[in-house]
């Protein structure tokens, strides 16, 4: 079903969204001892809104005092602080320099808020130059910003896709229903499981014969994995998989309140994050269900978010947790986003960045909106160097089509068929929210997860082979290489000419 495709805009500005309202009385309104004018929140997606129309990135670095203070206070007053150089962005010991900046902040903090430490500090961060603090006056945030050894500030309690104040906002990328598959969208294969109709233009088939994900792991981060579906749970190792491990763990706080600790669990309640995991490494089973494109590696799944959109707090923390974790898992060879946000997130691009130099191949969704807003740039964290970038096309033979809400550009590395030309409600086929259920999964989300299963077939094939050569192996496959497209980047990937 489409919906899953919404991965990172919904609708964008044109859809109505909201953050939960704060009831207690301490932190229900932003108190300032200062005079200040906070603009709306419509004001400020207006402005935010129109860097991307100049074709521009916005960043809270060079966001006006007003502005980054106006979204402070529609955030609830949390400020999320990157300390350091650019090259400091994570430490494995202790540095006094960078101690002291930490320490320095939270005085300034303490001081200028009048209040106690626990009041004002959210979170200090273990692995990452970070700390998140909660403040009430602008004259606070006016002299964080004239410290030194600061990276960013940013209100990362704010939620971009909240229009209005008053508005409603969209689970994006959710929904547990199934869908009913076309007969050609799905073809019969050993022994007795379904194969979806993209596995054979990608060769995905023929790949099987030398290479099936035996001995690799992929980290998936989404929204979890749904109780309901045995496949991904007791089947995992059924049909035709065996020796493998699936791990699922939990790093989303479901709470509107910022300083909540409350760890939700592993399971998904959205559908999104199923439907990833089982694109990746769902079994070849014998009970009529799509395969997963890698149906012999191991999983490690982190609900590090409720929906596809990181606009939540506690879904920033959660993916950079995640991240974290993985880094930190030897086990782990290639890192799933289907996940991302068209505004930059320090603390995730942080623990990403921690995670790719732990040695992790990290894909990310280029993006997915609707028709009238796929014009919008690749969303982060796709764009960023450290991750491939990856979107989904048509199954147009003669010319490269984007899908209908995907998004391109020149961060794009790789591209998926995920959607029929002539039916753009025809996409991939996969294993449902529960038992039984078929589905069908879009956009640069399911492209994404079709993508790092190829390349857990590779390194299935290659053990030796380091990260970037399973990834020169990959573009060396696929149909534009030594060429790169302007949007496409090397194109579709051929997986049986990548495991050869």
């Amino acid at each position: 079903m489409y919906k899953f495709a919404t991965i990172v805009c919904c609708v964008l500005f044109l859809t109505s969204c909201q953050t939960d309202a704060l009831d207690s009385e301490d932190n229900q309104t932003i108190t300032t001892k200062s005079a200040v004018k906070v603009m709306p929140v419509s004001q400020i997606n207006t402005s935010i809104e129109q860097s991307f129309k100049n074709g521009e990135r916005f960043s809270w670095k060079t966001a006006s005092q007003d502005l980054l203070w106006s979204a402070t206070v529609h955030g609830q007053g949390v400020l999320t602080i990157g300390y350091g150089q650019d090259n400091e962005r994570y430490r494995t010991s202790e540095n006094p320099r960078l101690t002291s900046t930490k320490q320095d902040i939270i005085n300034l903090v303490i001081n200028s808020e009048g209040r106690k430490k626990s009041e004002v500090v959210l979170r200090e961060e273990a692995v990452l130059n970070v700390i998140h603090v909660l403040v009430k006056d602008p004259n606070t945030l006016m002299l964080l910003r004239e410290l030194d050894d600061i990276r960013y500030i940013e209100p990362s309690g704010y939620d971009l896709f909240k229009p209005t104040e008053t508005a409603t906002r969209s689970s994006s990328g959710c929904g547990e229903d199934g869908s009913t598959i076309y007969n050609n969208d799905m073809s019969d294969i050993s022994p007795g499981a379904q194969m979806s109709w993209n596995y054979k233009r990608h060769k995905i088939h023929r790949a099987w014969n030398k290479s099936t994900g035996a001995g690799v792991t992929v980290g998936v981060i989404d929204t979890g994995v749904s109780e309901s579906q045995s496949l991904m749970g007791s089947m995992f190792n059924s049909g035709d998989s065996s020796g493998r491990t699936v791990e699922l763990y939990g790093t989303f706080i479901d709470s509107p309140w910022p300083w909540s600790t409350n760890y939700d669990g592993p399971y998904d309640l959205c559908g999104h994050g199923t439907s990833m995991t089982a694109t990746v490494a769902a079994p070849r089973n014998t009970i009529n269900m799509p395969t997963g494109v890698a149906y012999n590696a191991s999983l490690v799944s982190y609900r590090g978010t409720e929906d596809v959109l990181l606009d939540d707090y506690h879904e920033k923390l959660g993916v950079s947790d995640a991240l974290i974790a993985l880094g930190n898992n030897s086990d782990v060879q290639i890192i799933s986003m289907s996940i991302g946000s068209p505004l930059g997130i320090g603390n995730v691009e942080d623990a990403l960045i921690y995670a790719y130099d732990q040695g992790k191949l990290i894909f990310a969704a280029g993006g997915t909106s609707t028709e009238l807003t796929n014009w919008y740039p690749v969303i982060f964290p796709a764009y960023l160097p450290q991750a491939i970038a990856v979107t989904g096309v048509t199954d147009n033979k003669l010319s490269y089509d984007q899908c209908a809400a995907c998004h391109d550009g020149a961060e794009i590395e790789f591209t998926i068929m995920m959607e029929r030309k002539n039916n753009s409600s025809r996409h991939a086929a996969v294993a449902g929210f529960s038992d039984g259920l078929y589905d069908y999964i879009g956009g640069s989300s399911v492209a994404t997860a079709t993508t790092a299963g190829i390349a857990a077939l590779v390194w299935s094939k290659f053990p030796e082979f380091t990260r970037e050569q399973v990834l020169q192996k990959m573009r060396e496959s696929s149909d534009l290489y030594p060429s790169r497209d302007a949007n496409f980047g090397y194109g579709n990937i051929n997986a049986f000419k990548a495991v050869r």
